[in-house]
């Protein structure tokens, strides 16, 4: 059976206890992992991946995980293991290990989550691309468990969560079409992977309003409004910085309309 049909989800048993055994435990995986990539360049697989119970929450951001004291399904823990890898490493050249332990674990319904809630590195259309499809192929699985993600004690479905965490995505890249998240979520991923720069700025600039929305201490709000000012600066953008806001990613171009706002004020 291939794995994006696996009928259960299936988490690494590292991900789940207690707060301080979680700590503990990815802490050691951390470790073993870093060993390895230092050794052969490659991460090694979890050694004990555990079924998800029908129904059972998995708690996805740390903001909302109040009750350390309680065994659960801490998937952002994930970034623990990662900066425990960079530690073991002496950081070095840290943007190459997270790209490597994605590309890793993209092919995992865990991996594939946390990677797109994470949105660790440029949330480039290509890279965001990707992570929708990973997420998409382990669809039916992930579909078993419920979340939290902003609201302690509020569980959501996949739907939700993805409704949540990427609508962003869904905005930009798929306005016109209605119906199931899924569908919208599918339309978008193969939008951004085969998208040229026209396209990406196409997808920004339908973006910018809710980022401006964002903004609330802007202060030259009406002329980073203005759609001729926002398509200059962005045509302006070398590629690695055009790269960084090609998704159309809400906090990235918040993040760039005060990078503008901060220059305006020089001026």
């Amino acid at each position: 059976m291939s794995p994006g049909k696996t009928a259960s989800l299936q988490l690494p048993s590292f991900l789940h206890g207690t707060y301080r055994s979680v700590q503990q435990k990815v802490k050691r995986e951390g470790l073993r992992c870093a060993e390895q990539y230092r050794k052969e360049g490659a991460f090694p697989s979890p050694r004990q991946l555990l079924e998800v119970p029908l129904g059972e929450v998995v708690v996805v951001q740390g903001v909302v995980d109040f009750q350390h004291e309680r065994p659960a399904w801490r998937l952002y823990m994930v970034s623990e293991v990662l900066r425990d890898v960079w530690e073991a490493l002496d950081w070095e050249d840290s943007s190459s290990v997270r790209d490597a332990y994605e590309a890793s674990f993209l092919e995992t319904a865990w991996g594939a989550l946390f990677f797109t809630l994470a949105r660790m590195g440029a949330v480039s259309a290509e890279r965001t691309a990707r992570r929708l499809e990973a997420v998409l192929r382990f669809w039916d699985p992930l579909e078993c468990a419920r979340f939290l993600f902003k609201k302690p004690g509020v569980a959501q479905t996949l739907e939700e969560l993805m409704v949540d965490s990427c609508g962003w995505a869904m905005e930009a890249w798929s306005p016109e079409l209605e119906g199931p998240v899924r569908a919208r979520l599918e339309s978008a991923a193969k939008r951004m992977a085969r998208a040229t720069r026209e396209d990406c700025l196409d997808a920004i600039l339908r973006q910018m309003p809710r980022a401006l929305a964002a903004g609330h201490d802007l202060k030259h709000r009406q002329v980073l409004a203005d759609p001729a000012f926002q398509h200059e600066r962005l045509t302006m953008l070398d590629t690695p910085s055009f790269e960084r806001v090609s998704g159309a990613c809400t906090s990235e171009l918040l993040e760039k309309l005060y990078d503008w706002d901060h220059e305006l004020g020089l001026q």
